[in-house]
């Protein structure tokens, strides 16, 4: 936990040095284009300035876009009713209610700064307009720049699915045992939040170095963690069919074995061929075997039955993915 605050602290630190640097180079660069306004574009390039390459980008292209509409409903306000605040509260209107259908609700307040910058010069003029275009970009310029630095981690999310392979692990391990035992009061395996909680921070880790990555993108990760979810689900399904069987019959013990050796061959790079041949062989042997003596062990069985049905799409799930990748 330490370990994890100390990362923590260490990249807000990061982010917090790559703000203000980025921020002051953007000033600087007007100043040196002899720009009006320009703390403005400091101001642009700390809202510039996101997580990811991806967000990065996006944001841009969307602030870019809804500067250009700024431009036009401004001129047409103060074209039309004057330099005054009125003009500029009805811009701000129209200009919200585009950004808002657009859903460019974030470059709202960023380019109304530039939009008031008209109001002070009581002026729309040729140079003015080039002025707010020169700080836009510059501004933007800077927080792009800063954010090209940033790559996928791979370390991390292998740290972070190799913790989900070994959750899982452990709930078949649990079901293993569950289905050995002749306790009436076995309970459904409680850790499946934990899962759940392990998963998803694979998977924002699988998403972060998406959109990290601009070229040669591949879904590996992305793909991973769903098959993990889909794996997941059924194990929940698994979970509530073995404590649904109120007496264990002479097969319990044949499926328990086969939980294990899941278990044991339970890696990355295996396509689960053999374990699927394996069950298929368990299967056609309890089609064969004499039927149940009585309606306790009939219901048993069936479930037993049924829970071999889910392990079977447990398997081919992984199957499918190793395929795909291979």
């Amino acid at each position: 936990m330490m370990h994890l605050r100390e990362k923590i602290k260490s990249y807000n630190v990061t982010k917090a040095f790559k703000i203000a640097l980025a921020a002051v180079l953007s000033i600087l660069t007007a100043q040196l284009l002899g720009l009006d306004y320009a703390v403005t574009a400091g101001i642009i390039t700390v809202l510039s300035i996101q997580n990811t390459k991806r967000e990065t980008l996006k944001t841009a292209r969307n602030r870019g876009l809804a500067f250009l509409c700024a431009l036009l409903i401004a001129y047409l306000c103060y074209h039309f009713m004057g330099f005054h605040v009125i003009a500029f509260v009805v811009y701000l209107f129209w200009f919200a209610f585009v950004c808002l259908n657009a859903k460019w609700g974030e470059a709202i307040a960023m380019d109304s700064v530039l939009i008031s910058h008209f109001l002070a010069e009581s002026n729309f003029g040729a140079a003015l307009v080039l002025n707010e275009v020169l700080l836009f970009s510059i501004g933007v310029f800077w927080g792009i720049l800063m954010n090209l630095h940033l790559r996928k981690s791979a370390d991390a999310f292998a740290r972070l699915s190799e913790v989900v392979d070994m959750e899982i692990k452990m709930i078949l391990h649990k079901m293993s045992k569950q289905l050995q035992t002749t306790d009436l009061k076995r309970e459904q395996i409680d850790c499946f939040s934990q899962l759940d909680t392990k998963i998803q921070a694979a998977k924002e880790c699988a998403l972060q170095n998406w959109n990290n990555t601009l070229w040669n993108q591949n879904t590996y990760e992305l793909d991973y963690i769903k098959m993990r979810e889909n794996q997941s689900r059924v194990l929940r399904n698994i979970g509530q069919s073995i404590v649904m069987i109120r007496a264990l019959p002479a097969q319990a013990q044949q499926v328990a074995d086969f939980f294990g050796a899941v278990e044991v061959q339970y890696h990355r790079e295996n396509d689960v061929e053999e374990l699927i041949e394996i069950l298929e062989n368990i299967t056609k042997q309890m089609k064969q075997e004499k039927l149940p003596v009585d309606r306790e062990e009939f219901e048993a069985r069936a479930v037993l039955f049924y829970i071999l049905k889910q392990v079977e799409e447990f398997l081919l799930l992984k199957n499918s993915f190793v395929k795909q990748y291979r």
